[in-house]
């Protein structure tokens, strides 16, 4: 690899790992102690690439690695990037023989000790509210480990001193960091939560417009999700025939049948309608492993960097072991109402197609670096392309489910800003939640502390709305030479492109190969 984009992997050895499938960073682990991260800041920059958008990426990458580690020290107050350092799950994915995974596994726990020694002297800037919040990603980390074996043993010796860490930092406060209960020094600031989100996304982010994008997007999918339900259940209240329509899913055994079924379904769907470039390899549908069932659904692709192996739709049907009422609330996320839309956020036109894209992207820097608010935005946009493409138009379930989720992810975009920026509290949040999501409880709130340590977890919304704003652009720019294929086609030549370099998709996007043209 070239050293300059050695340097910006050796600052993101997880993502390089299982996201761009660079297994040289097998059985290793990032030196997240304040020197190592300085060393690493040090060894950033060099030559410029020839290709001025891959120069635009590489750029972008350093300066989203800057923020993060240097000006916003978030290694230093937050324990996520801490956590994924020590994750092994990725081991689970078959992107090679078993063995030679689980010696690389082996090695990873073995460098457990001297990680959890470089976390615990950063992580010092701590606040009471981001480390309860994180304890019990950090408590999973140990699952299925044997206290038996050498290696594993020292280092579950290794995470009880993280997790006595975050425990001491918790109990230092009573978990609302400001005296009005809001975030107070958890909280990055209007200027960190802009310098943060223009960085990794090359561009100028103004949070005043951002956060009344979300308010007018909120307003234009309660009216989508309302007009949904009007055709499906004229007269009755929105509020009572969403939980009624959730609650009809299939039972534990079910999910991945029907999960199976559809990804069939929108993987050939895709196709004939020629949405994404690619629609080689294999998806298989699987219960998660147990290293993955905290997430209820998530692909996990092949990665570019890997030989040709299936990718796997992971989905985690409720425990047996649970009581009745939690399992049944479990599969609510899987009803029919909004498995389909799940699906095609996961599957295709979503992350598997997208996954696809990225294994034939051109150059390396495009197959080793991506932007996240892309990645989410990509797949949260082609949820509503396949409204407006005709998927299951017959059955308005689909949009209604198309609507809650997305529901979900602009309150999110809200809340991210509110917490971080204008002084919300994680109450306030959840009752955001409550009022514009359909969650309820314990479900809000664990929405709303998420936003207290993933700050940019608006990036969904955000990213659709980057994506819409540049395929009406391209309407206008390209005429009578628009449509969806050639438009989707030319942003996914770029990888998974930063918001701000997502203009470079009009310079001359590909034509579809067989000449064609059609409305979009």
């Amino acid at each position: 690899m070239e050293p300059r984009l050695r340097a910006v992997c050796d600052l993101g050895v997880a993502e390089a790992r299982e996201g761009a499938g660079r297994h040289e960073y097998d059985g290793r682990v990032q030196d997240l102690s304040p020197g190592g991260v300085r060393r690493g800041l040090a060894a950033l920059g060099g030559d410029p690439l020839p290709d001025a958008y891959d120069e635009a990426l590489v750029v972008a990458q350093e300066a989203g690695l800057r923020a993060f580690y240097g000006e916003l020290r978030l290694h230093r107050r937050n324990p996520m990037p801490h956590l994924a350092n020590l994750d092994v799950s990725g081991y689970d994915r078959e992107y090679a023989p078993a063995g030679q995974r689980t010696e690389a596994r082996t090695r990873h726990l073995a460098a457990w000790p001297a990680a959890v020694d470089g976390s615990v002297a950063a992580l010092d800037e701590m606040a009471p509210t981001i480390a309860t919040a994180t304890l019990s990603a950090a408590r999973g980390l140990s699952v299925g480990l044997d206290a038996d074996d050498p290696v594993e043993s020292a280092a579950l010796a290794a995470h009880a001193r993280l997790v006595a860490h975050l425990e001491a930092a918790a109990g230092s406060g009573d978990g609302g960091d400001g005296a009005d209960g809001a975030l107070g020094p958890a909280a990055l600031g209007a200027d960190g939560l802009t310098l943060l989100l223009s960085a990794t996304e090359a561009t100028e982010v103004d949070l005043a417009a951002l956060a009344a994008r979300a308010e007018a997007e909120r307003d234009r999918l309660r009216a989508m999700l309302d007009e949904a339900c009007g055709r499906l259940a004229p007269g009755r209240p929105v509020a009572e025939l969403v939980p009624e329509l959730l609650r009809d899913h299939p039972d534990a055994d079910g999910v991945i049948a029907e999960a199976q079924a559809l990804t069939h379904e929108v993987i050939a769907w895709a196709a004939e309608r020629r949405l994404v470039p690619y629609s080689d390899g294999t998806c298989v549908v699987a219960p998660a492993p147990e290293s993955r069932q905290w997430a209820m659904a998530m692909m996990a692709s092949a990665a570019p960097g890997e030989p040709d192996t299936p990718s796997f739709y992971w989905v985690t049907p409720p425990r047996p072991e649970w009581p009745e009422h939690e399992q049944a609330e479990w599969l609510q996320v899987f009803s029919r109402t909004t498995l389909p839309a799940i699906t095609v956020h996961e599957v295709a036109p979503g992350h598997f197609s997208h996954g696809l894209a990225l294994r034939h992207a051109p150059t390396e820097p495009r197959r080793l670096f991506g932007s996240e608010a892309f990645m989410e935005g990509w797949a949260h946009y082609v949820e509503e392309v396949a409204i407006e493409e005709g998927f299951h138009a017959e059955d308005p379930r689909y949009v209604i489910g198309v609507s809650v989720e997305a529901l979900l992810r602009v309150t999110r975009l809200a809340c991210s800003i509110g917490l971080h920026a204008n002084g919300m509290t994680v109450a306030e949040a959840g009752r955001r939640f409550e009022q514009d999501a359909f969650l309820a409880g314990q479900a809000a709130l664990s929405e709303a502390r998420r936003g207290t340590f993933d700050p940019t977890y608006g990036r969904y919304t955000w990213g659709k709305l980057e994506i819409r704003d540049l395929r009406e652009r391209a309407r206008r720019d390209w005429g009578a030479e628009f449509d969806l294929p050639r438009f989707h086609a030319a942003m996914l030549e770029l990888g998974a492109p930063p918001l701000g370099l997502l203009p470079y998709a009009l310079a001359g996007g590909p034509a579809p190969a067989d000449g064609s043209r059609r409305s979009g």
